[in-house]
């Protein structure tokens, strides 16, 4: 197919070949299927802030470090420059996301390249080499949702061991790839970065990751009604406050808060919840 503009420019720097065809297009961003050389890779070009739908993208950037104090000034006080440099920074959070778990040992699509708001990265496969299919386009047994929401949860104590919250993990963002000589090794690799928060930095990562815990538990619950009654999230959480936490701890998936402590998880949901009634409340107003 011909190469979209934003494409075109990375086939002029010799960074792509082709443009094999479009794999989806999401809220964040556009997959395309590229040939790089022998390999084929996938190219994920960012929308621009005005033409996506991710809400709440404050909560995400809290903390989030930048270049200079100049871009940081600009940034705060929502100047053109400062806008563009917010969106540079958004977009590069995926990739500086993805170097630093895959250093962790976490299973993400590895990284290539970043250029002119294209991320060149692997294309994560199923038994036939075609591209991966999400958790929510796949059904389970109750064995495999138990071993895979296992997997996950593994996963999650990873990301949080190297100070990242996912932020926005579910089942819509998890690939279902496969390995082996007979294609016969299922397991599951995470994808969608841009929104992932420092654990120790941002006020959110408890409840994001509360949240992300949360998620698994509901989607693979529809395989393995047990896992309903699971409580991985607090327990992870109260584990890492306490320092507690590192890869190989052992989870029970049972919680209990100690006498007269607050849920902080439910508190700050109740505080989302309000500010965004009042946002409906105000955007309905202004009509």
């Amino acid at each position: 197919m011909k190469a979209p503009p934003r494409l075109q420019t990375l086939v002029d720097e010799g960074l792509i070949d082709t443009v094999v065809r479009q794999l989806m297009s999401g809220k964040e961003a556009m997959v395309y299927v590229v040939r790089c050389g022998d390999e084929t890779r996938c190219a994920k070009i960012y929308k621009e802030a005005n033409n996506r739908s991710f809400r709440q993208a404050v909560d995400y950037t809290e903390n989030r470090k930048v270049k200079n104090s100049r871009q940081a000034r600009a940034m705060a006080k929502g100047s053109k420059f400062g806008r563009q440099a917010q969106e540079a920074a958004w977009q590069s959070a995926e990739v500086d996301a993805l170097y630093r778990l895959a250093a962790a040992g976490v299973r993400v699509p590895q990284p290539y390249n970043f250029f002119d708001g294209v991320l060149l990265m692997e294309l994560v496969t199923d038994a036939d080499g075609d591209a991966a299919p999400r958790l929510n386009d796949v059904a389970f047994t109750p064995e495999q949702a138990k071993a895979h929401h296992a997997t996950l949860i593994g996963e999650v104590v990873r990301m949080l061991c190297a100070g990242v919250v996912h932020g926005d993990l579910s089942e819509f963002n998890i690939l279902l790839a496969h390995s082996g000589e007979d294609g016969s090794e299922a397991f599951p690799v995470i994808i969608d970065l841009p929104q992932a928060v420092d654990a120790a930095g941002n006020n959110h990562a408890q409840r994001m990751l509360m949240r992300d815990v949360a998620n698994l538990r509901d989607f693979f619950g529809q395989f393995a009604p047990a896992l309903k009654r699971t409580a991985y999230g607090p327990e992870i959480w109260s584990l890492y406050q306490a320092g507690l936490l590192d890869i190989d701890t052992p989870l029970t998936g049972q919680y209990t808060p100690a006498p007269g402590a607050v849920d902080l998880a439910s508190v700050m949901r109740e505080i989302d919840d309000a500010r965004d009634e009042d946002a409906a409340r105000r955007e309905r107003m202004a009509q």
